[in-house]
């Protein structure tokens, strides 16, 4: 068999097309207002609507806030719009609180790291950028380690 059978049983269009319209995204965004998209930094720049703590409020927080709460939630109504048409729906056997500890480590990493995937690997890596270069080698490897782990321990 093929290795790219066992890498992709399901084979890959529905990647390609994801990758492309992802592609077509963020260079729209980038070359329509010069804005780096990534995920992470939404989550800081929206406390500042709702703390007082100065740290979420600086400058650079408050006045690109509104354009990352827009991306984000074309993000959430872009995955209904597909769920409503298509239909298709994911089920998983982990656990909440499983998902929960793995989405707060995630998050805990990504602000860590100064962004996430998203930004790093696709916005960082298209800009040439050297620090998302190595964060995402960090972040390939550091997914790779623990993925052994957790086959090891049993896990799925």
């Amino acid at each position: 068999m093929p290795l790219i059978d066992v890498l992709f049983p399901l084979g890959i269009e529905h990647y390609l097309v994801g990758g492309i319209f992802i592609g077509l995204g963020v260079s729209f965004l980038f070359i329509s207002t010069g804005l780096i998209g990534g995920m992470s930094s939404f989550f800081t720049t929206s406390l500042s609507f709702v703390s007082s703590w100065s740290y979420f409020n600086q400058a650079d927080f408050i006045s690109s806030r509104n354009w990352r709460l827009v991306y984000a939630a074309g993000l959430v109504i872009g995955a209904a719009f597909w769920c409503f048409f298509f239909g298709e729906s994911f089920q998983t056997s982990v656990s909440w609180w499983q998902l929960s500890l793995g989405g707060f480590i995630a998050g805990f990493g990504a602000r860590l790291s100064n962004g996430c995937t998203s930004g790093h690997g696709i916005c960082g890596l298209a800009s040439l950028q050297l620090p998302s270069l190595l964060a995402v080698i960090i972040f390939l490897s550091s997914a790779m380690v623990s993925a052994a782990i957790v086959k090891s321990l049993g896990g799925v």
